[in-house]
């Protein structure tokens, strides 16, 4: 197998070796279910920054290291006797199927609405058959970046009619809660706890904004953050090049190079 083709036979088989009581690596044996998350964490928003970057040939690699964390989960199920990598290959297949009856059976959906609306409720039945009683928001991962998270909540909400109808209507939402930011700011006696919950409660407004707008909030904010990023280091740039001290510089000063980078 060692001199084998390039193959998931062949990937399964390394992590085998690697997780071999007696000749297998030392880190990857003390390895277990909750040690390796932060990893595949940081895989995922690696593979993320890849396609963001447009970057294809780190791309391939980044996707490479995702499918090995899949992999070694898949091996740690197997030692348990809990599952192995072909019953993880299993499920998918069969639930993917089940979740597009419109590509895999006779069943039609007229437009993109009813077969987004099909795979809620396909979600929803599988959820109702774990437990009768659970809560829609239930099973979303609490290990979800925030602005995701919110995303999801809003989502299953309004599968089940809990939402705004019109966008506008979630425009004015966001201002409302700009205003209660504003009053708690401007209070005689600011309480810090209230104005944290108001600025909490803008957040997930303006989540709910983007979700209208049937963009991913964390990928806009992930947008804004390299916008600022690349504005910022031009005027960093500016006063490495001029010999000059960043701290030094007034407000008015970085304000203006800042328009020089809009301009850029």
């Amino acid at each position: 197998m060692k001199q084998a083709p390039a193959s998931i036979e062949k990937l399964i088989w390394i992590m085998s070796q690697l997780r071999d009581p007696e000749r297998g690596c030392p880190w990857d044996l003390k390895q277990d279910f909750k040690s390796i998350v932060p990893y595949t964490l940081e895989e995922a928003f690696e593979v993320a920054e890849a396609i963001e970057n447009s970057d294809y040939v780190e791309l391939e690699k980044e996707l490479g290291d995702l499918l090995f964390q899949v992999v070694f989960y898949a091996r740690l199920g197997e030692e348990q006797q809990q599952f192995d990598f072909n019953k993880v290959v299993a499920a998918i297949c069969e639930k993917l199927i089940r979740r597009h009856p419109h590509v895999f059976s006779e069943q039609e959906f007229d437009n993109e609405h009813q077969i987004k609306a099909n795979w809620e409720n396909e979600k929803a039945k599988e959820r109702h058959a774990k437990n009768q009683q659970q809560s829609v928001l239930a099973d979303i991962p609490k290990a979800l970046p925030a602005l995701s998270q919110a995303a999801k909540i809003q989502k299953r909400c309004a599968h089940v009619g809990f939402d705004w109808t019109n966008i506008l209507d979630v425009l004015a939402k966001v201002k409302e809660e700009v205003i209660e930011v504003e009053e708690e700011l401007l209070a005689k006696q600011v309480k810090q706890s209230a104005v944290n919950e108001e600025i909490g409660d803008l957040l997930f407004a303006v989540v709910n904004l983007a979700r209208h707008a049937k963009q991913d909030p964390e990928q806009l904010l992930r947008q804004a953050n390299r916008k600022f990023t690349r504005r910022f280091q031009y005027i960093e740039q500016y006063h490495f090049q001029q010999n000059l001290d960043i701290k030094e510089s007034t407000i008015a000063q970085l304000e203006q190079l800042w328009l020089a980078a809009k301009d850029q």
